[in-house]
């Protein structure tokens, strides 16, 4: 009988919101004029259980909130559930938040060797594996430099090479890969498929790449609310997890101060929409099929003209795989006017795999950039669906075949 490598056994997790911890809250309470409810409660985790077999990589997809940090937390030792247990058979390698596990006054050595240290190594055991920890985080001129002057790239780049060379039966991976740069993200993934294929790791990876998901992982959990909603195989749990996303999104109060630091703040989109041609709104389409996407915006000052910039983007590598360049209006454009263009692209060409879209709001030439949907907006994801993956995966720029209209009033 096989014992599993990780097991969550009803695993809850209850976190106290902010209201209530005030000064004033305090004193409500201690003199019994507020009463807590559940409203002051939130769920991050609600019953959640599964199993994991030794040498399998897992893993675990799903909106901002849905529990998954909060998992990888508890099953790190890191907090403590409300409920239910979480079982670990083996030693753990961790790479949650940035900073987490590393002592910022010591140095980057200092702080492999208080992590061997942690997980039970041998001060000559840590030795043997410095120097191919040092060059797979490529920071030798910063090991004997405070961790606490390092970047947040410099930590991910050390924390993940610590992980992987300590010899942990069990790596548990939080998004934070996403802060490293992409050619280190690919190096992180190849290292944990290395591992399982060649060592029998154990991998449980949370990401919003799905890309770097499909090739690490067989199977994926879907999180929802703190509920596990799905357990199946990679490609099932990815295609319900898209059927179920909104594709209409509001982007009027979406990261407004961010995007106003960033951009010229004439003009902002303020929907978004992604449909087929029967106006069906989906994310997932199969290839070949034509893909509208909509969008609305809004003029706030007087602007020369309108123009926009549609971009293709492959989460695995940061490719843009295609752009679409577009004048909107010829002419000027007084404050107050709203906007509507639709793009009808083609997905012939398109591989197989999810795209993040980038939009681009300014004038005609977009030398003035007035707004920006990306990561730090919204991640929309256009998903291309065929029966099998194509070998020959395209890569880079090439012309998509496109149409696009639009209006003012």
């Amino acid at each position: 009988m096989t014992i599993n490598a990780i097991e969550a056994l009803g695993l809850s997790k209850v976190y106290d919101l902010g209201a209530g911890r005030g000064l004033g809250a305090y004193i409500a309470n201690m003199t019994g004029r507020r009463t807590r409810t559940n409203d002051d409660q939130v769920k991050a985790l609600d019953d959640v259980s599964f199993s994991i077999a030794p040498g399998e990589a897992v893993g675990i997809i799903g909106s901002n909130g849905a529990g998954k940090s909060t998992l990888l937390k508890i099953l790190s030792r890191v907090t403590a559930p409300s409920a239910g247990r979480g079982l670990i058979r083996g030693r753990v390698g961790s790479i949650l938040e940035v900073g987490t596990g590393f002592h910022p006054e010591l140095t980057g050595r200092e702080n492999v060797f208080l992590n061997g240290a942690i997980l039970g190594l041998r001060h000559h055991e840590v030795q043997q594996r410095l120097d191919s920890i040092v060059a797979f985080a490529g920071l030798a001129r910063f090991l004997d430099t405070p961790v606490k002057r390092y970047s947040s790239g410099m930590y991910v780049r050390l924390a993940f090479a610590v992980a992987a060379h300590l010899d942990p039966d069990i790596m548990i991976v939080d998004e934070v890969l996403a802060v490293g740069d992409i050619g280190f993200q690919k190096q992180c993934i190849q290292r944990m498929d290395d591992e399982t294929k060649s060592q029998g790791r154990t991998i449980l990876f949370v990401s919003h790449n799905l890309d770097a998901i499909r090739a690490l992982c067989s199977r994926a959990l879907l999180f929802e609310r703190g509920r596990l909603t799905m357990d199946g195989p990679t490609s099932s749990v990815i295609a319900s997890y898209l059927s179920a996303q909104n594709t209409r999104i509001d982007l009027r109060a979406a990261a407004l101060p961010n995007r106003q630091n960033r951009t010229a703040g004439r003009a902002r989109f303020t929907e978004m929409a992604m449909t087929n041609t029967d106006g069906e709104e989906k994310w997932s389409f199969p290839a070949g099929d034509t893909i509208a996407l909509r969008f609305t915006y809004e003029v706030l000052q007087d602007i020369p003209s309108v123009g926009i910039l549609l971009s293709l983007i492959s989460p695995s590598d940061g490719a843009v795989v295609s752009t679409v360049k577009e004048r909107l209006t010829p002419n000027p454009v007084s404050r107050g006017k709203q906007g509507e263009c639709t793009i009808l692209l083609h997905s012939e060409g398109l591989r197989a795999g999810s795209f993040a879209i980038s939009a681009l709001l300014g004038d005609d030439d977009l030398a003035i950039i007035d707004d920006i949907i990306d990561s730090n907006v919204s991640m929309p994801f256009l998903e291309i669906e065929t029966e099998e993956r194509d070998m020959h995966r395209r890569r880079g720029y090439f012309d998509l075949n496109y149409r696009i209209s639009g209006t003012i009033q």
